[in-house]
């Protein structure tokens, strides 16, 4: 049993992977997509579910500060839809606020240049994600 955490973006997904005992979620890659057809993401995310044998799925909801639902939050809720009605796994959803933020202040302190930061914040970001999970799950 291995889950997968997903940080949705306009233009990106970022991913990250637990170890098999589901006590580490590291970064595993980050897709580009158009921001419109998620078959654009299927593709990758068929052989990496197969691969890895995901059984959950650990998907990002960008929450606004004051807990309510914007439309970065609808993207994500409608692409936890399409992951269902496709993967029939789990697919759960956990708070996301600032991981960006703190994702990005990880890799100014190991002094990552602008452009490397770019192309790996969200995979660090997704691994923010599941590792929350992880936590909390066994509580």
């Amino acid at each position: 049993m291995r889950c997968l955490g997903l940080d949705l973006g306009t233009k990106t997904l970022g991913l990250a992977l637990s170890d098999k005992t589901n006590m580490i979620a590291s970064p595993y890659k980050v897709l580009k997509w158009d921001g419109e057809d998620y078959n654009l993401l299927f593709k990758d995310l068929d052989s990496i579910i197969n691969d890895y044998q995901i059984t959950d799925l650990v998907l990002g909801l960008p929450k606004n500060m004051n807990n309510s639902l914007g439309f970065a939050a609808t993207r994500s809720l409608k692409f936890q839809e399409a992951l269902e009605s496709r993967y029939h796994l789990n697919v759960h959803l956990i708070d996301e606020r600032l991981t960006t933020i703190m994702a990005t202040n990880v890799l100014l302190q190991a002094d990552v240049n602008r452009q490397k930061r770019k192309k790996v914040v969200d995979g660090i970001a997704a691994s923010i994600i599941l590792d929350t999970f992880l936590k909390t799950k066994g509580k």
